[in-house]
């Protein structure tokens, strides 16, 4: 026998897995493996970006003007503004009021860049103690001066950036969500920015990450058809390789796909071609073993650990906007959002644990790490076991017709069914041409030699003399036609004219 080359587990590695379960040595019990070690015993035997190249060039301000910051930044953050499009003191009123109608969230994200340093809020603390005119400052260090007194800008900064990415993010994770980045905000606000109107509510059925996560995870452990497949793999797998190799306790499973690698003797099917038609003839029970597992697919593209850090990241913006709120609870703003999305923001944590612990459990259950083995790597191994799987179901049933077929060629007469019609007519004209042979051989035996059929020339001698002398007559031998009988009358044919 072929070794079938999969990844065993080590007996240690079992515990707590779906092989405890398993009993390959009653499936070898009740399978016939004599067919089996026929069909598969082995033979006699580019350049590099230039970054600078794309830096934007700022007109240089006047010399004469004083300068709170270093000329790079502040050429940055002028092009900032001139992105937000409004006059300093609407961007510092809007921050103040959390006001997310006014300033966009890539603005917002673009303008947490340029928080002041502790050497600019000393240069600017110097400016103001002498009493300098501000009008000597570019129009960024002014920007800068009313950005510092905004208080606790940096938090106000981040809570807004939350409040503006929360819809987005928890959409995605939620029941319903979309896929990929922010996209528009809920609420299809033109600044994609949080309404205080918008609520997370209405979950409806559609499978989300977590949610898909949980439901494939559960449906796996849960499948005993799927169990009882992995014994029967088991089982020839270790009739394989028990005498070169020792009988296993369990394997991994990217060694499904080694199923497909594993071809007969004669090289017409595969071990898993093999294993599908023993379980369609001994266990047809278990031939619709995937409608047990549910949303695999979808679970396959999930990248449980960004989706995990996505709610922490949830979780401790919305602790911070529980702070800031407390320290001034007359924000209309904070307090309605806080009001809409806390319970939300509950659900979600709530998921996101059940959903890590579901996965952990379902990955170690089948002898997996769930630490090398994220959802995008394991799922996607059952996945590719059940499209084989069926490739293999729709082969058999292929295979079948087409013997089935070669059966009733070879039980039909030949040309009974080749063309009847043509084949008809042409064998009529042959027993014509025999039946009138037969009468010239009758009129012959009286006086005239016997004329054998394989002598070349015979038969179109004796039409050729029927043609000349249809009413010859040798000592009366032969009568006129009205003397004959009418049942003896020669019959022309296609192939013979008289």
């Amino acid at each position: 026998m072929p070794i079938f080359n999969w990844v065993a587990l080590k007996p240690s590695q079992i515990d707590g897995t779906v092989f405890t379960e398993l009993n390959d040595e009653k499936v070898l019990q009740e399978l016939d493996m004599s067919d089996f070690e026929e069909q598969f015993k082995t033979k006699a035997q580019g350049p590099g970006l230039d970054i600078s190249a794309l830096k934007v060039k700022a007109t240089q301000k006047a010399p004469s003007k004083v300068t709170l910051m270093e000329s790079n930044r502040a050429k940055n953050l002028a092009i900032t503004l001139r992105k937000g499009g409004r006059s300093i003191q609407d961007i510092c009123t809007a921050i103040e009021t959390y006001d997310q109608q006014a300033l966009s969230l890539d603005f917002l994200e673009l303008l947490l860049r340029f928080l002041p340093t502790e050497y600019e809020r000393t240069l600017i603390g110097k400016f103001e103690r002498e009493q300098q005119p501000p009008e000597e400052l570019s129009d960024e260090d002014q920007f800068m001066i009313r950005f510092s007194k905004i208080p606790r800008l940096a938090e106000r900064m981040n809570v807004m950036i939350f409040l503006g990415n929360f819809n987005d993010t928890a959409q995605l994770l939620m029941p319903g969500g979309g896929g990929g980045g922010r996209g528009v905000a809920v609420g299809g606000g033109a600044a994609r920015g949080w309404h205080p109107a918008v609520r997370l509510t209405g979950f409806s059925s559609h499978p989300q990450q977590l949610n898909a996560i949980i439901a494939a995870s559960m449906s796996l452990k849960s499948s005993s058809k799927l169990r009882n497949i992995l014994e029967i793999v088991l089982a020839f797998g270790n009739y394989m390789n028990s005498s070169k190799r020792g009988a296993a306790y369990g394997f991994r499973l990217q060694s499904l796909d080694a199923l497909l690698e594993m071809k007969s003797t004669d090289r017409k099917q595969t071990l898993l071609h093999y294993l599908v038609r023993v379980i369609m003839e001994k266990y047809p029970e278990l031939t619709g073993f995937h409608t047990e597992l549910h949303f695999l697919d979808k679970a396959g593209t999930v990248s449980l650990d960004s989706v995990l850090q996505d709610v922490r990241s949830l979780q401790q913006g919305m602790e911070l906007t529980r702070k800031e709120f407390m320290r001034q609870d007359d924000s209309p703003v904070l307090k309605d959002f806080l009001k809409g999305n806390l319970e939300v923001m509950e659900k979600l944590q709530a998921d996101s644990k059940t959903a890590k612990e579901a996965y952990e459990s379902a990955v170690e259950y089948f002898g997996e790490n769930p630490k090398t083995s994220p959802p995008t790597t394991f799922f996607p191994m059952f996945l590719r076991f059940i499209r084989a799987y069926k490739k293999a179901e729709q082969d058999i049933e292929l295979w079948k017709k087409q013997e089935a077929a070669a059966k009733e060629a070879e039980s039909s007469p030949p040309g009974s069914e080749d063309q009847p019609e043509v084949k008809l007519p042409i064998q009529k004209a042959k027993r014509q041409q025999m039946d009138m042979i037969a009468e010239l051989k009758r009129k012959q035996m009286v006086k005239e030699p016997l004329i054998y059929e394989g002598k070349d020339g015979a038969i179109e001698d004796i039409i050729s003399d029927l043609r000349n002398n249809p009413y010859r007559r040798a000592d009366k031998g032969r009568g006129s036609a009205k003397k004959r009988a009418a049942g003896q009358n020669l019959q022309a044919t296609p192939d013979i004219s008289l």
